[in-house]
């Protein structure tokens, strides 16, 4: 969900207009089998891409509380995430209707029991809940504007100690993301690279 794409602006919508042409993705992450549906309208409904791969391999998790799925799409961090700790409480959240049947769906497919999944933006729908951990693969396409709100409304949504975890593309990762960061937590470093991607990493303090 990095790269700025007219192509794939239409995943971050409420209803996607194109009739869903739903597919399987077999895939392993951090060791793990999992399954997942996915269908036209979504954010990389043919794979699982790079950048959602990476975070998904390198995220570092707390041990026991509560973990967000920011822009979760079908699930994978989200469900990956609770699948590695079942002690954790996972929620996860998008916009788009289609995604969050999908997400609803995937959490059934890979038996994860610890995962709550609902529809809105930003962080509304859970505002109550106060996060150890928030991770995020961003709808850059939707506009530089969300990707900020993410970033600068997290720290209100987190515990001390929380980190918030977001990858992006490494060619737009500079000054400008890192500013972002900087800017809500007053510290930003790279978790992970590979592929094109970074994940940065912030904690609150």
């Amino acid at each position: 969900m990095n790269k700025p794409n007219r192509g794939f602006s239409h995943y971050f919508t409420e209803q996607p207009k194109r009739k869903p042409q739903y597919g399987i993705i077999n895939t392993y992450l951090r060791d793990r089998r999992f399954k997942f549906m996915t269908a036209s309208g979504v954010f990389s409904k043919n794979h699982i891409d790079l950048g959602t791969r990476l975070l998904s391999e390198s995220m570092v998790l707390p041990k026991q509380g509560s973990v967000l799925d920011l822009g979760c799409g079908y699930g994978v961090v989200g469900i990956a995430a609770a699948a590695i700790n079942p002690s954790l409480n996972v929620f996860m959240v998008d916009v788009n209707v289609r995604a969050i049947r999908l997400a609803r769906k995937n959490v059934e497919i890979n038996n994860v029991e610890n995962a709550i999944v609902k529809r809105g933006c930003l962080y509304k729908p859970f505002e109550d809940v106060i996060f150890d951990c928030i991770l995020s693969n961003p709808p850059v396409s939707a506009g530089m504007q969300i990707v900020k709100a993410m970033i600068s409304e997290a720290p209100a949504h987190m515990a001390q100690k929380a980190s918030f975890q977001m990858v992006v593309k490494s060619k737009i990762a500079g000054k400008r993301f890192c500013g972002f960061f900087e800017e809500a937590f007053a510290n930003v470093c790279v978790l992970a690279r590979g592929s094109g991607y970074r994940v940065l990493i912030s904690e609150k303090t």
